[in-house]
């Protein structure tokens, strides 16, 4: 049979101090321990360094701006207000030319209120009371002509 032998805590504690000690006296180490992943591809690749752009550059406004381009007008335009006597614009009547009678205005009495001019519906006496319809529908009094 085997004798056991049985340590006590005193015992296990002088065996263990001078690996402590060994092991405070040279202090820890660095790890060394690191994840690599990659490929080969046969010859090294070199990435170069990025490449830095100046900033933009600031062109103020010209002082001088060229007046723009000259234009012509196209052959046999007349400005307005530059036609001969007797002349008009294709689409409108010769100076002078009054239209036939059906196409006259109606003679009859009207309201003058402000701004705005209408027909009477009804004949009444001249400076009376009238109104007429607004642009908002609103009625602006007057008298009648």
């Amino acid at each position: 049979m085997r004798q056991t032998r049985v340590r006590t805590g005193q015992q296990r504690l002088r065996r263990a101090l001078p690996l402590l000690t060994v092991a405070l006296l040279l202090g820890p180490t660095p790890g060394w321990s690191r994840v690599v992943v990659g490929f080969g591809l046969g010859f090294p690749l070199i990435v170069p360094p990025p490449v830095y752009y100046p900033p933009p550059v600031y062109y103020p406004p010209p002082v001088y701006y060229p007046p723009p381009p000259v234009t012509y007008a196209p052959p046999g335009y007349v400005p307005p207000g530059h036609a001969p006597p007797g002349y008009a614009p294709p689409g409108y009547p010769p100076p002078g030319y009054a239209p036939p009678g059906r196409y006259a205005p109606q003679t009859g009495q009207s309201c003058l209120a402000g701004a705005y001019r209408c027909p009477m519906e009804q004949p009444t006496t001249q400076g009376a009371a009238c109104y007429c319809r607004g642009n908002g529908g609103e009625r602006v009094w007057g008298h009648a002509n």
